[in-house]
């Protein structure tokens, strides 16, 4: 994890694409690719996103500013709840359900279930949760073809 100074300073000389790689307990991978446009301290590093592609069903919301939140740092959420504190982990959360990549690392039980709250899991509106093994969440400039 960089952090979100570095982020922010890289991501403020110029236009870039937000991807997001997943791979659950199954061996799949999925991807997802946004445009985004990431804040200052001074907006708790507010993140704005444009779905553009990818193999995954879209589960951050899109044109509305998120802002990361902490267990000891609430951002603006659609709940009263602190999700982070919840959820084990920061993150850009708007509701507490939608996605949680930086949650506890915790493995499947039998019949692969996991307990959702605390792992690490991509979970669209309309659809099911992604139970995730890995996660990796990278930038490039716009000007890069692709990151294959």
């Amino acid at each position: 994890w960089l952090g979100l100074k570095k982020i922010y300073s890289i991501a403020n000389q110029g236009n870039y694409i937000l991807r997001i790689e997943l791979q659950d307990w199954r061996g799949n991978r999925r991807h997802i690719e946004y445009a985004f446009s990431l804040g200052g301290p001074g907006t708790n590093y507010s993140l704005q996103l444009s779905r553009m592609s990818g193999s995954i069903p879209n589960a951050l919301p899109e044109h509305t500013e998120l802002r990361f939140s902490t267990a000891d740092r609430a951002g603006d959420t659609a709940s009263d709840s602190n999700c982070p504190e919840k959820h084990l982990g920061g993150w850009w959360h708007s509701e507490c359900e939608e996605t949680n990549l930086n949650g506890k690392y915790v493995t499947p039980r039998s019949r692969g279930r996991l307990n959702r709250g605390k792992g690490l899991y991509w979970k669209p509106k309309k659809g099911r949760y992604y139970l995730l093994k890995s996660t990796k969440i990278m930038i490039h400039p716009t000007d890069l073809k692709s990151f294959d």
